[in-house]
């Protein structure tokens, strides 16, 4: 029953936003805000999911506190760095052009809630499972707990110092800027980002899930799995490539520099330059 009553506080939070997210899209009159309350929804699922067990007394409040906190600084960190990205952006974004089939004032409010804020919400509260399974169960193994922060710290740093990095290297004029950004943790992996919240979701059902027990673990694998698919292969890396494989230099930095998973530059590699502007 704590296992129910603390996926479906998850369940109303991630509804409760976007739901509000839809009626901001349908105000400004662009569905891409939902990329900003993505991160919102996971902290607030959080949130909910941790009140409930304390309310009803359930798991460890200690392991409740860290598994919260990861995902409130993961959550808050994207939401700001997207809507500073996006702030003063009036036009749709291609994506949703493309996946809605015309902007939100020619195909309507009802498809947006159905191919987006449905989708997502529901997405959001599927990948949460770990937490809010998770937090209403006793702790099996601390050392896995403390694996699980280690490999969310990781992934934070991959995905805030690559979203820096790609940042300052827009910020500088296009005539005297490197074709490709291909510096720092970008000659390590063509989506550092991605990679990093990748890490993000494991180690929090490391710290959440797995370390519950093996049942636990088992139940709720599914949830970093299949968003580590979505950053890979569905909406995120190759759907990307796809587009950065037509710009100038892309292919060469493609050659020589993972998809995804990071290794360090080779020293034939070091030196050269290319291009990545998503």
């Amino acid at each position: 029953m704590n296992v129910l009553i603390s996926i479906l506080a998850a369940l109303a939070a991630a509804a409760l936003v976007m739901t509000g997210t839809a009626l901001v899209a349908r105000r400004q009159g662009r569905v891409a805000i939902v990329d900003v309350a993505w991160g919102l929804g996971f902290v607030l699922a959080a949130v909910a999911s941790g009140a409930a067990a304390l309310l009803l007394d359930a798991g460890d409040a200690v392991r409740t506190g860290i598994v919260v906190a990861m995902v409130a600084v993961w959550g808050l960190r994207l939401a700001a760095h997207i809507g500073r990205r996006s702030a003063g952006h009036r036009d749709e974004d291609p994506r949703y052009v493309k996946l809605l089939g015309g902007t939100l004032a020619e195909v309507g409010m009802a498809r947006a809630v159905r191919k987006v804020f449905a989708i997502q919400g529901a997405a959001l509260a599927f990948v949460a499972l770990p937490v809010a399974v998770g937090v209403v169960q006793g702790v099996a193994w601390w050392p896995v707990v403390v694996l699980g922060v280690v490999v969310w710290a990781v992934g934070l740093v991959f995905e805030a110092v690559g979203d820096a990095q790609l940042s300052a290297y827009r910020a500088q004029p296009r005539e005297s800027r490197p074709p490709v950004l291909d510096t720092g943790l970008w000659a390590w992996t063509r989506h550092p980002n991605y990679f990093g919240d990748s890490c993000v979701w494991w180690g929090t059902w490391l710290a959440g899930g797995l370390a519950s027990g093996w049942v636990v673990g088992l139940a709720t694998v599914a949830a970093p799995a299949v968003m580590t698919y979505f950053l890979v292969h569905a909406t995120g890396a190759r759907l990307l490539e796809q587009t950065m494989m037509k710009r100038p230099g892309y292919p060469e930095y493609a050659a020589r520099t993972p998809l995804f998973l990071p290794r360090p530059p080779r020293r034939q590699d070091r030196g050269r330059r290319g291009h990545r502007v998503p």
